[in-house]
């Protein structure tokens, strides 16, 4: 199949999308994080989220900036590794540092689909990311806690083989997803799927501390997600290790984001204290 890009609906029809209702006056998780990376599409109600939790633990800021950072390393090392194939779910609004620039500069033939429920994050990927010069990249709206629909996807399933390896990058998305919406046994859904020697690329913050000054900290960081349009729902380590069963953890394991194969300094340590990540393969 030849290099393209095609921005797709979740039906895989390319027809354009229907108007979107942004809800600017309402906070909004992707554009939050848009607006703690310094980002410039936000609106006020996120930007006022941001400086909420800017304030309550300024060391935030470092810490999104970090977990693209570990997405950078560990994408290159799922492409540098053979892999040639990613499912990113949970893409956020695109920014400097996107899967599919750090795979296609190891290998300018990686195909990647990027899957957000949000139409608000499909219509900025629309905007900030058309243009044949992102290669074989899809943008398909579908919802994280309907797994087997994204697998079923036309949009997904033409643009990827599931049964070559798979890189499934899951990047601070599952805690946003409510314990109600068993999201164990989502990731345990999507891993089944892949082929053997497929990849697990996962982030997640977590509120697993033993000071209780942290602890008073991770409170006031929810807070301002609690009317935003999806909560957080930080877990323990413990919790997060249980998303990577049946698949074995590269070196060094779940760690800090900042400790994830980079030298960490103390100050990038401590603003990823509470924030874990980790890479397996698919045996």
């Amino acid at each position: 199949m030849a290099r393209e890009t095609e921005w797709m609906s979740c039906t895989g029809s390319a027809e354009p999308a229907p108007s979107v209702d942004l809800r600017t006056e309402i906070a909004h998780t992707a554009r939050i994080y848009d607006a703690l990376l310094g980002g410039k599409d936000n609106f006020p109600a996120d930007r006022a989220a941001a400086e909420q939790i800017l304030r309550a633990a300024p060391e935030v800021r470092a810490g999104v900036r970090l977990n693209r950072a570990f997405l950078g390393r560990a994408v290159r090392h799922a492409a540098t590794a053979g892999i040639g194939q990613f499912l990113d779910i949970g893409t956020g609004i695109p920014t400097a540092g996107n899967t599919h620039e750090v795979a296609q500069e190891v290998d300018p033939r990686a195909r990647v689909a990027y899957v957000d429920n949000d139409p608000i994050v499909l219509s900025h990927a629309r905007a900030l990311m058309a243009g044949a010069v992102h290669g074989a990249t899809r943008v398909i709206q579908a919802d994280l806690r309907d797994p087997q629909k994204i697998l079923a996807d036309p949009a997904v399933t033409d643009l990827l083989d599931f049964d070559k390896p798979v890189a499934l990058v899951l990047a601070a998305i599952l805690h946003f997803i409510d314990d109600a919406d068993d999201p164990h046994e989502i990731v345990e859904l999507l891993v089944d799927r892949l082929a053997p020697g497929s990849m697990l690329i996962l982030s997640h913050a977590s509120g697993d501390t033993d000071d209780p000054a942290d602890a008073e900290v991770a409170d006031r960081i929810s807070s301002p997600y609690s009317t935003a349009n999806a909560q957080l729902h930080l877990r323990s380590r413990a919790e997060i290790t249980r998303f990577f069963t049946g698949t074995d953890l590269l070196d060094p394991g779940l760690v800090p984001l900042a400790n994830w194969r980079a030298e960490a300094t103390h100050e990038e340590w401590f603003a990823t204290r509470g924030f874990y990540c980790g890479v397996s393969t698919k045996p």
